[in-house]
């Protein structure tokens, strides 16, 4: 069923599956020390729900970030970014906001300037638009930890990185898959929690070009 559920998404390109904060905080309490001084980006992320950028914007100063980065995306109209460089952690909607020429996707030249002065992305990337989104990250150079599909390990792409340890799986194990939250008005999910209705994928897990003691 829930194998059922990605490939769906993948094959309506709708990938609408959004994280707990939960789950982050989990699998990122393993790479604090990689965040001093740096400038992470989100960008695949609402922040006014987003959990990465909440994570990082409650804990901008424990971390030591430099600065924090974050690209909305709509399908059909320009929209903006929203950047953070501290003083105000404990309010997640402080940054400065700046409209985009574009719609945000991260394939957009002004996204790819972004990612270009940025240290690490983090973020939750489209179902549909795995294998490329890595590819990106990769061409640019750019560390990352992100949610995937464990098949993506089946792909050519991603199999040449983990056979070169370019890539690697995180500290989480999720034995009964990872719950998300979907939009409303999707018919099939697994639970209801807090109001919302909530998918679970048994086949995701973390991915990262960070350190990982066991993987």
């Amino acid at each position: 069923m829930a194998t059922e559920k990605m490939h769906n998404a993948k094959s309506a390109k709708n990938d609408e599956f959004y994280t707990q904060l939960t789950d982050v905080s989990k699998e990122l309490m393993h790479y604090k020390q990689y965040f001093k001084d740096k400038i992470v980006f989100c960008n695949c992320d609402d922040p006014t729900w987003s959990a990465f950028w909440k994570y990082f914007h409650l804990n901008f100063s424990a971390l030591g970030l430099k600065k924090l980065i974050s690209t909305h995306y709509d399908k059909n109209a320009p929209t903006y970014k929203i950047e953070y460089t501290g003083n105000d952690d404990n309010d997640i909607s402080a940054g400065t906001i700046t409209r985009l020429e574009g719609n945000g996707d991260f394939r957009n030249q002004e996204c790819l300037d972004l990612l270009d002065a940025s240290d690490i992305v983090v973020t939750n990337p489209p179902f549909s638009l795995f294998r490329e989104f890595v590819t990106t990250l990769v061409e640019h150079k750019k560390d990352y930890l992100i949610i995937g599909n464990t098949n993506a390990l089946a792909c050519m792409e991603i199999f040449k990185l983990f056979q070169a340890d370019a890539i690697r799986t995180g500290y989480t194990n999720y034995n009964v898959g990872m719950f998300f939250r979907i939009p409303d008005t999707f018919e099939k999910y697994t639970k209801i929690e807090n109001g919302h209705k909530m998918a679970r994928v048994s086949t995701s897990c973390w991915f990262t070009s960070l350190p990982v003691k066991k993987h």
